[in-house]
């Protein structure tokens, strides 16, 4: 007569078995113990422990772009009030806008004297000669070093540096009222053709700096020109 099949879970080898993290126990597949720090459940993600550095984005730190760490910062945007590469600063001449530093009227007129007497010693000179008529060629010559200064000094030396050497000593500089700066030969020499304008009527357009608010003759208002004080 054979004896009875013990139940699985109770024999001999398998009470070695089903003892606590190992397989078998109850039949059922041994589980680990959790061990500290790791948290079952949620996908088991582990936290990282006390004084462990924090991964980028946590709390505590900062992301790229977050306030105090963009590209730009307030107050070092390119071409702001005060700023190297703004165009045109306030009160500089620039865009039409109208500069602080216009040349008063009286200076303007000691400026044009001195540059007269440049052309005109010359001329003097000449006109004077010119009534003998065996120095007639002398004369001849001094009216051309007249003429030549005049261009020199009001046409070429104005138009490049935007200084006659009546400016240059009263600190006066003809600029273009659009870029503030020396408005070359070619416009200089119109802007002589149109002081005819000024002289018109009584020389009116010269008297015109006097009450203007821009302080220009309408030779400046038609070439669009202002002259400055250094």
């Amino acid at each position: 007569m054979s004896s009875p099949t013990p139940p699985p879970g109770y024999g001999p080898q398998d009470s070695q078995q089903g003892q606590y993290g190992q397989p078998g126990q109850y039949g059922q597949p041994a589980q680990q113990p959790a061990q500290y720090g790791q948290q079952p459940g949620y996908g088991a993600q582990q936290q990282p422990g006390y004084g462990q550095p924090q991964q980028p984005g946590q709390y505590g730190q900062q992301q790229p772009g977050q306030y105090g760490q963009q590209t730009q910062q307030y107050g070092q945007q390119p071409g702001q009030y005060g700023q190297p590469g703004y165009p045109q600063q306030y009160g500089q001449p620039g865009f039409g806008a109208v500069p602080g530093n216009l040349a008063a009227w009286p200076n303007r007129v000691g400026g044009a004297l001195i540059d007269g007497l440049i052309v005109g010693v010359p001329y003097g000179i000449g006109s004077a000669l010119s009534a003998n008529e065996n120095l007639a060629i002398v004369a001849i010559i001094f009216y051309l070093i007249g003429i030549g200064l005049a261009i020199w000094n009001i046409v070429i030396r104005q138009g490049s540096t935007g200084q006659t050497v009546g400016k240059q000593v009263l600190g006066l500089k003809l600029v273009d009222a659009n870029t503030g700066q020396p408005i070359g030969a070619g416009k200089t020499f119109l802007r002589q053709l149109t002081h005819i304008l000024d002289s018109a009527a009584c020389y009116i357009g010269y008297l015109w700096p006097l009450w203007d608010e821009k302080k220009q003759t309408f030779a400046d208002k038609i070439n669009n020109t202002y002259v400055i004080k250094l």
